[in-house]
C-alpha cells in the first residue's frame, strides 16, 4: 500500500538529502559542558569588611533615641508627639551636637507614609546623626 517515487531501476542508490546531526549535537554538548566548568560559581552574599570586635564594652552606653511613626503618620520622639517638622528636626540638630551621638532607633508603622519614614532619615542624615536602625522589619514581611 505503499508508493515508491524514486527510480528503484539502475545502478545508482538515491542521494540522501538528510543531515547527520549527531555531530553537531556533539559539539554543542561539548560547548555546554566547557561552559558550565568555566562559569565561576556565583555567591548569594554580599562580602563586607567589618571592623574587628573589640573584647572590651564601651566605657559609655550609648543614648538610645526612638523615633515613632504611628499609623496617622504622627512622629513621636521618645514617646512625645513633635508637632511639626521643624520641632523634630531641632531635636536632631541637638542630638548631633552631642560628645556621644544617640542611637537612633526609627520603628514606622506598617501603615505610615513612607513620605514621612523618607523625611525622618533624610533628616537625620542631614542632622549628622550617623547611628540608626529601623526597628520592627517583621511587620513589613
Amino acid at each position: 500500500m505503499g508508493m515508491n517515487v524514486g527510480n528503484s531501476s539502475g545502478g545508482d542508490p538515491d542521494v540522501m538529502v538528510d543531515m547527520n546531526t549527531t555531530p553537531l549535537i556533539d559539539v554543542m554538548l561539548v560547548l555546554l559542558v566547557m561552559l558550565i566548568i568555566t562559569i565561576p560559581i556565583q555567591l548569594h552574599s554580599v562580602n563586607m569588611n567589618m571592623p574587628p570586635p573589640s573584647p572590651n564594652k564601651p566605657l559609655v552606653e550609648p543614648e538610645v533615641v526612638k523615633i515613632d511613626i504611628d499609623e496617622n503618620s504622627v512622629v513621636y520622639w521618645n514617646g512625645a508627639a513633635m508637632p511639626n517638622r521643624a520641632e523634630l528636626e531641632t531635636k536632631m540638630a541637638t542630638a548631633s551636637a552631642q560628645a556621644v551621638q544617640p542611637e537612633i532607633h526609627l520603628r514606622p508603622n506598617k501603615l505610615a507614609k513612607y513620605e514621612v519614614v523618607a523625611y525622618v532619615m533624610a533628616a537625620s542624615q542631614r542632622a549628622g546623626l550617623v547611628k540608626m536602625g529601623i526597628l520592627g522589619h517583621e511587620q513589613f514581611l
